[in-house]
C-alpha cells in the first residue's frame, strides 16, 4: 500500500511539475503578444501598383467605394454564409472551439505536421491582423492568448464586423466591401445569396477559386457554402436547390485608367508569390513591367468583337501591356501551333530542312484527311513555302514523320499543356481539347527571338514593404528548347510570311518582323483568329473571336495583322528594333541540285560543277552533310551505247547536259 501511495505521490508531483512547466512555457512564449486595437480597425493600408518607371498607377482603394461595412447594413444571408462555412458555433463559443482544436491536434500528430488549424472566426481575425503565417507552437499559443483577450474586450458582432472588413478575398481585395465591388460591381449590402456564398467560397484559396480564373471551381465552392447554410438551417431545401443551379455571374469593375485587365493579371500573379497576403496589405508597393503608353494604345483600339492583346519585352520577359475580354480562357491555337510543335522540332531533330520538298497531296491517316484552307493541293512545295503559306497537309505529314511524343517533348519545355486526348495528328493544326491562352502562345514564340531559350513572361518585377525593403524580386527562369540555328531558320521563314505568305498586310513595315497567323473556323465564319508577331525586342499577340464561339468574318491575316500594325507603329515610333538573328548557328553550303531535285538527296556539290547545278542553302552547324558529289571531278560513263547507222558510228551517252566529252578514235 505504501508503495502505491509513493507512486501516486511521485506521479502527482510529476504532473504538477509538467503543469507548471507548461504555464511557464506559455508565459514566455506569449509575453510579447499584445492586442492592438488599431490593427483590428485600421482598414486604410493599401497596396500600391507602379508601372515600369516606378510611377503609381493605382492603389487598392480604387477597388472599393467604402473602406468598411457595418454589420447592420448587411443582409442576413450574407452574414449567415460566413458563419455557416467558417464558424458555425461562432455565437456559442468563447473564441476557441476546443472540440475542433483537439481533433486538429490529433490529425496533426498523426500526420506529423501543422496542416490543420481549426481556427474560429475570432482566431482568424487575430491571425490575419496580428501574427505571421508561421505554423509554429509559439504562434499558435500567441493566437490563443490574443483570441481570449479579443473575446473579453469586444462583442461577437464587433468581432464579426472587424473580421468582414479585414478578410482577404484575392485579387488584392481586403474586406467584404472591396470584394463585392471588385467581383460584382456593387456594395456589400446589395449582394445576393449566391454572390455572398461565392465570396465566402474564395476564402480557403482565393487563387484557386476565383471566378475570373476558374468559374467551375468557384461554382462548386459556392455550392458547398450553400450546403453548409442548409445544414445550419439558414436556408431551406427549395432555396438551396434553386441557388445551386444558377451560373456564377461576375461583373468586373473598371478603374478610371482602364487598366483593369492588366491589374487583374498582376493580382493573379501576386496570389502565386510566396508571401503572406495579410502582410502585403501593410502598405506594400508592387513594381510591374507596365508601359502605360502602350496599355492606353491597346485599350482605345476599336475591336468590334471579343479580343485579347499582349505585348512582351523579349529581353526581360516582362508584360508591357495586356487586355482581354475573355480573361485567361484557353482557345484553339489554330495554325499558330505549327512552328512550335511541328516545324521547329522537326528542324531541331534534323528530320527536315527549310528547303526540304514535301508533296502537298490528298492524304488519309486512319480516317483523318486534312485539307488546306484554300481547298487545293499544291504538289511539291518546300518546307519554307508550306509554313509561309500555312498549308495544312505538309504540317500533318511532318508531324507524322516526327512523332507526336517527340513534338510533346518540346511542348513541355515551353510549358504548353497538352491534354492526353490531344495526342493525334490534328495537333499539327491546333486541334486541342482545351487549347492555350494567348500568353502561353506568345511566351513560346519569344523563344525564337531569345536564341532558343524559353522564358515565361511575368507582370510583377519587384515588391517592396512599407519601409521600402524588397521582399520579392522576380527570378529570371529560362529553359533551353531549340538551338540557335533552328531559331534562325524559323526567324527567316516567318519574316518571309510578310513578303509572300499569310501576313502580307504587314508588307509596309521596314524592319525585321516575323509573323505567324492562324484561324479556326468553317467556310461560313471563324471562331478564332490570331496574329503573333515578334521582333528582336518584343513579341506581340492578337486574338479576335467570340467568347461564345459564334462564327465571325474575321481572319488572322487581315483583321489581326491590322491591329499588329497599329501596335508596332506606336511601339517603334521613334526607334526601330535591331535585326533578328537569321544566320546564328547556321552554315551556308552549296548542294548538288540534281541529286536534291530528283532524288531528295542532300550532298555537297562538286567544286567544279557549273553554277546551274549548285544550290545555296543554310543548314544547322551540326547538320552539314558529309557526302560530297564527284560527278564533275571524276565523271563516269554508265550505260553507254554504240550503234552503226548508215555506216556512221553513233555513241549514245545518258549523261546530264552540263558534261562536255572528248571522244578519241583509235585505229587498230
Amino acid at each position: 500500500m505504501k508503495k502505491i501511495n509513493k507512486v501516486l505521490l511521485i506521479s502527482f508531483f510529476c504532473i504538477l511539475l509538467i503543469f507548471f512547466w507548461l504555464l511557464i512555457t506559455y508565459y514566455f512564449l506569449t509575453k510579447d503578444a499584445k492586442l492592438d486595437k488599431e490593427k483590428l480597425i485600421d482598414y486604410g493600408n493599401k497596396i500600391t501598383v507602379c508601372d515600369n518607371c516606378g510611377n503609381e498607377v493605382i492603389n487598392t482603394s480604387l477597388f472599393a467605394k467604402r473602406k468598411s461595412v457595418n454589420l447592420n447594413d448587411l443582409n442576413d444571408y450574407t452574414v449567415n454564409a460566413f458563419i455557416a462555412a467558417e464558424d458555425a458555433k461562432f455565437y456559442s463559443h468563447n473564441g476557441l472551439n476546443y472540440k475542433r482544436i483537439l481533433k486538429a491536434a490529433y490529425s496533426n500528430l498523426i500526420s506529423r505536421s501543422f496542416k490543420e488549424g481549426a481556427s474560429t472566426i475570432s482566431q482568424q481575425l487575430i491571425k490575419n491582423t496580428h501574427l505571421s503565417s508561421d505554423k509554429t507552437i509559439k504562434r499558435k499559443l500567441q493566437e490563443i492568448k490574443l483570441t481570449k483577450k479579443l473575446e473579453k474586450n469586444y462583442s461577437k458582432n464587433e468581432i464579426l464586423e472587424m473580421y468582414l472588413n479585414t478578410i482577404y478575398f484575392g485579387h488584392s481585395c481586403y474586406g467584404l466591401q472591396s470584394a463585392a465591388n471588385f467581383y460584382f460591381d456593387k456594395n456589400a449590402e446589395d449582394l445576393s445569396l449566391g454572390e455572398s456564398a461565392t465570396l465566402v467560397g474564395l476564402l480557403s484559396s482565393p487563387n484557386n477559386y476565383s471566378p475570373f480564373k476558374n468559374a467551375e471551381k468557384s461554382r462548386q465552392r459556392r455550392n458547398l457554402v450553400l450546403k453548409s447554410m442548409k445544414n445550419c438551417n439558414y436556408i431551406d431545401e427549395n432555396t438551396y436547390f434553386n441557388e445551386i443551379e444558377k451560373p456564377i455571374e461576375i461583373k468586373k469593375t473598371k478603374n478610371e485608367e482602364g487598366f483593369s485587365d492588366y491589374l487583374l493579371e498582376v493580382f493573379n500573379e501576386l496570389e502565386n508569390v510566396d508571401l503572406n497576403a495579410y502582410l502585403l496589405n501593410d502598405g506594400c508597393k508592387i513594381e510591374t513591367y507596365l508601359n502605360v503608353e502602350m496599355q492606353r494604345e491597346i485599350e482605345k483600339e476599336n475591336y468590334n468583337t471579343d479580343n485579347a492583346v499582349i505585348i512582351v519585352d523579349n529581353k526581360n520577359s516582362g508584360v508591357c501591356a495586356y487586355k482581354s475580354t475573355i480573361g485567361n480562357t484557353k482557345r484553339q491555337p489554330g495554325s499558330t501551333i505549327k512552328p512550335l510543335l511541328v516545324y521547329a522540332p522537326a528542324i531541331e531533330e534534323k528530320s527536315i530542312n527549310t528547303f526540304t520538298e514535301i508533296l502537298d497531296e490528298k492524304i488519309n491517316y486512319k480516317g483523318y484527311s486534312p485539307e488546306n484552307y484554300d481547298k487545293k493541293y499544291h504538289g511539291k512545295v518546300t518546307v519554307e513555302e508550306s509554313l509561309v503559306k500555312s498549308y495544312n497537309v505538309p504540317a500533318v505529314k511532318i508531324l507524322n514523320d516526327l512523332g507526336i511524343n517527340t513534338a510533346l517533348k518540346y511542348a513541355n519545355k515551353m510549358n504548353l499543356k497538352i491534354d492526353e486526348s490531344d495526342k493525334s495528328l490534328a495537333l499539327a493544326l491546333g486541334g486541342m481539347k482545351h487549347g492555350l491562352t494567348l500568353k502561353d502562345i506568345c511566351d513560346a514564340y519569344s523563344t525564337f527571338s531569345n536564341e532558343g531559350n524559353y522564358k515565361p513572361s511575368n507582370f510583377i518585377k519587384k515588391i517592396y514593404d512599407k519601409n521600402g525593403k524588397i521582399i520579392y524580386e522576380r527570378k529570371n527562369y529560362q529553359n533551353k528548347v531549340f538551338s540557335e540555328g533552328t531559331c534562325s531558320l524559323i526567324n527567316q521563314t516567318l519574316k518571309n510570311t510578310i513578303k509572300t505568305g499569310t501576313a502580307k498586310k504587314l508588307k509596309a513595315i521596314n524592319y525585321d518582323l516575323a509573323v505567324k497567323t492562324g484561324t479556326c473556323g468553317f467556310s461560313d465564319g471563324n471562331t478564332d483568329a490570331y496574329s503573333i508577331g515578334y521582333t528582336s525586342e518584343h513579341t506581340v499577340g492578337v486574338w479576335l473571336g467570340d467568347k461564345d464561339y459564334k462564327k465571325l468574318k474575321i481572319t488572322g491575316g487581315n483583321d489581326c495583322c491590322e491591329i499588329i500594325k497599329t501596335v508596332l507603329n506606336k511601339l517603334y515610333k521613334t526607334n526601330k528594333p535591331k535585326k533578328l538573328n537569321v544566320d546564328l548557328g547556321l552554315t551556308e553550303i552549296e548542294i548538288d541540285k540534281e541529286d536534291y531535285k530528283n532524288y531528295g538527296k542532300i550532298v555537297i556539290a562538286d567544286e567544279i560543277a557549273p553554277k546551274p547545278n549548285k544550290l545555296k542553302v543554310k543548314v544547322l552547324n551540326n547538320n552539314v552533310p558529309s557526302q560530297k558529289s564527284l560527278k564533275f571531278t571524276n565523271p563516269t560513263v554508265k550505260n553507254g551505247n554504240i550503234v552503226v547507222d548508215n555506216d556512221n558510228i553513233c555513241i549514245v551517252l545518258c549523261q546530264i547536259e552540263y558534261y562536255k566529252y572528248i571522244i578519241n578514235r583509235r585505229v587498230i
